[in-house]
């Protein structure tokens, strides 16, 4: 008993040290892959130089999940913000559908990434250093791989309620891409200019009509 007890309190004491860090990362709401002019490609919180260059969102809270969070009761709504729950998935993950029963049927509230494109891929290996999923973070702290009881160490730990709080009315927003890429628009071709238009000239003074008279 002792023992489980040190253990909860030194998960307390890790998911309170990145509260602060944590916060910090779910208001980065925007991401740009940049892509340089020798074809290399960096992320980076700073919008690219030109919009040629291409744009990535879709790191933290979205405005819909803030949204959502407001019609939680306000034990669960003070404990989302502290630890925010993130799922990174994939289609076709058993066990990825197993993280995500778990939290569903805890009641926990969540945002969902998922992991499909080559982009995706490449920002969840910047972003963890590695492609294991499912993948999930609780506040600061960060969990590869689905384990039905570290999982829920950590959220005991973070002081998620063990059985469901959420109104009946409650979803979680819809699974978003990890980065949504923005392709680069092609410029407008600009309008060729236009020959002017022949005209006939005006009949005039002839050496069979030296009148220059027209019908």
């Amino acid at each position: 008993m002792e023992n489980t007890t040190m253990k909860n309190h030194t998960f307390a004491l890790l998911l309170a040290s990145a509260a602060l860090a944590c916060t910090a990362g779910a208001q980065a709401q925007m991401i740009y892959r940049i892509v340089g002019a020798d074809g290399k490609v960096t992320f980076s919180d700073k919008p690219p130089v030109s919009a040629e260059q291409g744009k990535v969102a879709g790191t933290g809270v979205g405005a819909s999940g803030a949204a959502a969070n407001a019609a939680l009761p306000f034990e669960l709504r003070q404990i989302v913000a502290k630890y925010p729950v993130t799922l990174y998935t994939a289609p076709k993950c058993a066990p990825c559908d197993s993280g995500r029963a778990l939290l569903s049927g805890r009641g926990v509230p969540f945002s969902e990434r998922t992991v499909v494109t080559p982009e995706d891929s490449d920002y969840l290996q910047r972003l963890v250093g590695d492609n294991t999923l499912p993948y999930v973070s609780i506040g600061g702290q960060r969990i590869k791989g689905f384990s039905d009881g570290e999982w829920t160490q950590y959220l005991d730990a973070a002081g998620y309620p063990k059985t469901s709080l959420l109104p009946a009315t409650y979803k979680n927003a819809a699974p978003t891409p990890l980065v949504n890429v923005q392709k680069p628009v092609a410029p407008k071709a600009e309008p060729k200019p236009q020959a002017p238009a022949e005209t006939t000239p005006a009949p005039g003074p002839n050496p069979s009509n030296p009148a220059g008279i027209t019908f």
